[in-house]
Parts: structure tokens; sequence; C-alpha cells
């Protein structure tokens, strides 16, 4: 279990301040994560890798000369935000373009891609990567829906010397892309791992049980077997790895590759060392040269008990790119000639900052009231709801949607009193909370919640009192949004199984005539029930979709928390009386 922590909701940040305190000479504190504390050239590429807080040496510690320029750090086992992407490229870029790389995960893609779209936008080149090299999340046929492990070391390793050399922009991405299309990883599992201040692990292997194929968030392995010795733990390794060889390779004899044998948190070297004897010794058998090989911790998932091993197979191009000098807090490789601590600390952009305030009016500001109100009320509802959320998560995925959840609601509802008590109208409280939501809660449901209450907030204005029709359409603009973003459709096991009969229901009803009160009513019962059916639905997109036979019988987690937060919002709806506990404090 994980035993030393304060709040288990500041866990993320004290971390990332202590480390940053501990390694001052490699990195220095951005919004949003860390950047190099040390000078580069202008005019070189920049490549800002990231993910979830948990992983330690990924990804903090893979910041440094000849490794990555930055890293952004979300909350435990949940992306960052977009903003948090965008605020440490834009600190850690040196007029280049910058390259993101990260694991290939829902809630990283969707927000390093927007990060993308947004540096592009503001005249930053920008190219993203995600990396696939986990063998046991998906066939062959479908290597871009992978998962990215342990092999995130190697891509970013090689594209930081690429760019270290002076390439432009493509050649780096090029170079990365190809590392990446030439690296396998497999991982197993002897127990689950516990987050901060959880009670329990996020799953468990039964006693003298393996599970293999496991992710480094905590979801359950594809198969379970028992332990074998250290030998047989590297043939299952080697054989699985060797069976799937790279386009253009046709048989391992007389190759090259560097392999990355990783302990996940409990596994000890000297266990890792005894493995990687017989994995050496296979390899070799097999005709196959390994380059300087790294055995040891380069993505843990806190107190783990496993370890995976990654092939990548290099070429006369990737080979020095990999030996390549390199010094980082956590990795470190010949001798790299210390560069000044930089001088200048970076321009970082803000994570979130208050909205302009348009002009409103007193029917907007007596919406505005109401909004804080139900805002709070989400925010009750999600921390009364949270533990069995994180339950329900943790069937099929990594058992975080209770948590971020929860931090996503809190900003919400506490960005939503700052705005409104400085004078914002009802659309300007709602977008100050959605970017609140966004950055605080990261992951998929983050970068979604954000997206809807944005286009609601849109929709709603500060100037009139919104009526039936105004919400309603806030909430189509919103489903228009969540299933534009993320691309989920129904029947995927997703929030948008909840979503897409809640605003049928509620635009029919509005339409006909009822009262938003009324409409809402009709549009919660719809919406229920659709979150109960998602329990006979198998997830075919997410963290959880490998796991998909796991869910069945069980609820997904995101139309669950939809679900409970529509039917608060009529509960509060349909309470007529003021929201007195909002400070009121007219002007800004």
């Amino acid at each position: 279990m994980t035993r030393l922590f304060n709040d288990a909701a500041d866990f993320a940040d004290q971390s990332i301040d202590g480390f940053v305190a501990a390694h001052q000479r490699w990195v220095r504190r951005v919004p949003g994560g860390v950047a190099r504390s040390t000078s580069t050239p202008p005019g070189r590429v920049a490549v800002v890798i990231g993910g979830g807080s948990g992983h330690y040496p990924a990804f903090a510690g893979l910041v440094g000369q000849g490794l990555a320029d930055g890293a952004v750090m979300g909350n435990v086992f949940a992306s960052p935000s977009a903003a948090q992407v965008v605020s440490v490229a834009t600190a850690a870029q040196h007029g280049g373009g910058v390259l993101l790389t990260y694991g290939n995960y829902a809630g990283d893609v969707l927000n390093f891609s927007q990060a993308e779209e947004r540096l592009n936008g503001q005249g930053v080149p920008c190219r993203s990567l995600p990396v696939t090299d986990d063998i046991s999340s998906a066939p062959p046929t479908d290597r871009g829906k992978r998962r990215g492990v342990a092999g995130d070391l190697v891509v970013f390793k090689i594209a930081a010397a690429a760019a270290a050399e002076g390439r432009s922009l493509d050649d780096v991405a090029e170079v990365a892309a190809r590392a990446n299309d030439r690296t396998r990883t497999l991982g197993v599992a002897f127990t689950g791992c516990t987050l901060p201040g959880a009670a329990a692990p996020l799953f468990t292997v039964p006693a003298g049980r393996m599970a293999i194929g496991l992710g480094i968030h905590g979801e359950p392995g594809l198969d379970e077997v028992e332990i074998p010795t250290a030998d047989g733990l590297a043939e299952l390794f080697v054989s699985k790895l060797l069976s799937e060889l790279p386009d253009g390779i046709h048989t391992p004899e007389g190759q090259r590759v560097t392999a990355v044998l990783n302990g996940l948190g409990a596994v000890k070297y000297e266990e890792l060392f005894v493995v990687y004897g017989r994995v050496n010794q296979l390899l070799t058998d097999a005709g196959v040269e390994v380059i300087d090989p790294v055995v040891g911790e380069v993505c843990t998932s806190f107190d783990m008990a496993g370890a995976s091993l990654t092939l990548t197979w290099l070429d006369d191009e990737l080979e020095p790119l990999w030996t390549a000098p390199a010094d980082a807090p956590a990795f470190r490789v010949g001798a790299v000639e210390s560069a000044p601590i930089t001088t200048e600390p970076g321009a970082a952009e803000p994570i979130v900052t208050q909205a302009a305030f348009a002009p409103t009016t007193e029917a907007s500001r007596a919406a505005a009231a109401r909004v804080v109100q139900l805002l709070e009320a989400i925010r009750a509802c999600i921390d009364e709801h949270a533990d069995e959320l994180g339950r329900i998560d943790a069937v099929a995925g990594d058992g975080d949607h209770g948590i971020g959840m929860q931090r996503g609601s809190k900003a919400a509802a506490a960005a939503a009193q700052e705005a409104y008590t400085a004078g914002a109208g009802a659309g300007t409280v709602l977008t100050s909370a959605a970017d609140a939501w966004a950055d605080r809660a990261g992951g998929t449901s983050g970068a979604l919640w954000g997206v809807a209450l944005r286009r609601l907030g849109a929709r709603i204005g500060d100037h009139d009192k919104p009526s039936a029709a105004a919400v309603a359409d806030g909430v189509h603009a919103a489903r228009t949004g969540i299933c534009d973003f993320g691309g989920a459709e129904v029947g995927d096991k997703t929030l948008v199984d909840v979503l897409v009969p809640f605003d049928d229901q509620l635009t029919a009803a509005v339409r006909q005539g009822s009262s938003l009160i009324d409409a809402w009513q009709t549009a919660t019962a719809a919406a229920e029930q659709a979150a109960e059916a998602t329990a006979h639905l198998l997830p075919r997109r997410g963290r959880a979709r490998p796991h998909a036979e796991r869910s069945l019988g069980t609820r997904d987690a995101g139309a669950v928390s939809l679900s409970l937060i529509v039917r608060t919002i009529h509960d509060r709806l349909a309470d007529t009386r003021p929201a007195s506990n909002i400070p009121i404090r007219e002007g800004r």
C-alpha cells in the first residue's frame, strides 16, 4: 500500500514539488509539470513527454540533457489537461517546435491532441505521437489501439537524441514514430497497486498466480497462470516478444535490439537481474545482439509487484540515437557536457485564467447564482458517491473515475463561486467552471466535462434568464461537443449512452411545451434507465476495452456519474428556495 501521504488529493502536486526540490540541477517547476533547468540552444526542437503521476521515473525523472525538455504531470493515474500540456510546452520550447509524446490512453490522446491544436494555433509548430508498445492490449492488426507502457522510455530517448542533434521537427517526429513502430512490450503482475488514500488495491491476483498483460494503471491482466521461476518468466517474455517482429524483419537472427527489463514498483533489482540473465541468454541463442540494455525501474505503478520486458529493434539510425549521452535524474548514459542552469524562468502559459467578463444583466446574475448552487450540489453528490464510482471503474479500468470526478467537481464549484462573486453572468460562470474542471480532473472525464460545460455556457450566455429552450439547446450542444471530441457512440459503454437519451428526451419534452423542471425529470428518468442498461454492454473504447468481458454485469462509471448529476440537478431545480448560501457581492 501507499503509506506516506498527507491529503491524497494533494499527493501528485506535493510529490512534484519534492522531486523538483531534490533535482534542481536538472529540472524547474512550471505550471503543469517540470521543464529543464539547463539552458538549450535556441532553435532546437523540444521533446515534451507526460501522463499521469504515479509512474516514477516516468515522466519527470526523464527530463534532462539528451532526454526530454519537459514533462507534463497529471493527477495520480489521470492524464494531464490540455491546459497543463500547453503550459509545459510553452515553458520548455526553444523556437524549433515541439514534439508531444505520451502513452496511448484515451484521456492522454484527447488532451495532448487538443494541446497540439492550440500550440499550432498559437504559432508554435507541434506534432503529437502516442506510444503503442504493449502487445497484450490489442492484436497486431490494431496496433494503433495498444497502450503505451515501459517502451515509452526508448521512444522518448530516441526522439530527444534526434532533437539534440539539431534535426527538424519533421525529422524528430519521423524517427520517434519509427522507434515506436519497432518497440514491443509485455508485462506481468503478481499483486495489484494501491492509490494514496485507498483502502484496497485496484485489483488483486490470487496467491501463487501471475496476471499476464497488465497495464501500468492497474488494469487487470488478460490471463492468469501459476507464478513461474525467474527463468520461466524470461522464457515467457522472450517467446511472446519474438513471436511478433516489426514489419520488414522476418527473423530475429542477425538483428540488434535494446532490451528494457522494468520493475513495476515492488520487485527488487536483484530479482530483475536474475530474470535478465536468462533473457540475455535466450536472445543471444536466437541470434539477436543486445545493445545497451536497461534493467531497473523506468515506469512503475506505485506498489505493484510486477515486471515487463521491452524490445526495440534497432537500425543504423536508431542505434546511435539510443546510445547517445543523456543526463536526467533517473536515466544517465555516457558523458554529457553540463549546460549552465538557465537564467530564463521560461514563459509558461497560465493553467486556468479567469474568463473575461462580458456585460451581464440582473436576470443573468440571478441565473449565475443558481448555477453556483447547482455546481455545489454536484460536488456534494460526487463526494458522496466517489468510492462507489471508483469501485465500478476498477472492475475493468484503473479505478480513478471517482477521484477524478471529485477533483473536477470541487474545482468547478470553487471557480464558479469565484467568478460569480467577481460579477460574472451565468454563461461566464459556466465557462470558468469548465476550465477548472478540465484542468483539475484531467483524464478523459475532465476533458469531456470541460467541453460540456463550456458548450452549455456559450448557449446560456450572460444576458437573459435562461429559458427551457435555451437550456435544452445548451445540453444538445454539450452532447455534440462530447461526441465530436471523444468520438464515442451509443453502445460503446461510456457516458454517451446516458447523454444521448437524456438529450433526446429533454429536447422532445421542451418542444412539447413542458416546463424545464418537468422536462428535466422526464430526461433524468431516461438517463437513469440508460445508466442501468450499460451493465449489459461490452466496452468498445478506453482503458476498459481490453478487459471487456470483466465489465459485463457492471455499469459504466461515467454513465453512472452522469445519471447521478442530472438527478441532483433536477432535485435542486425543483427546490425553488433562493440560493441563500451564495454571498452576493456585485461588481468586479
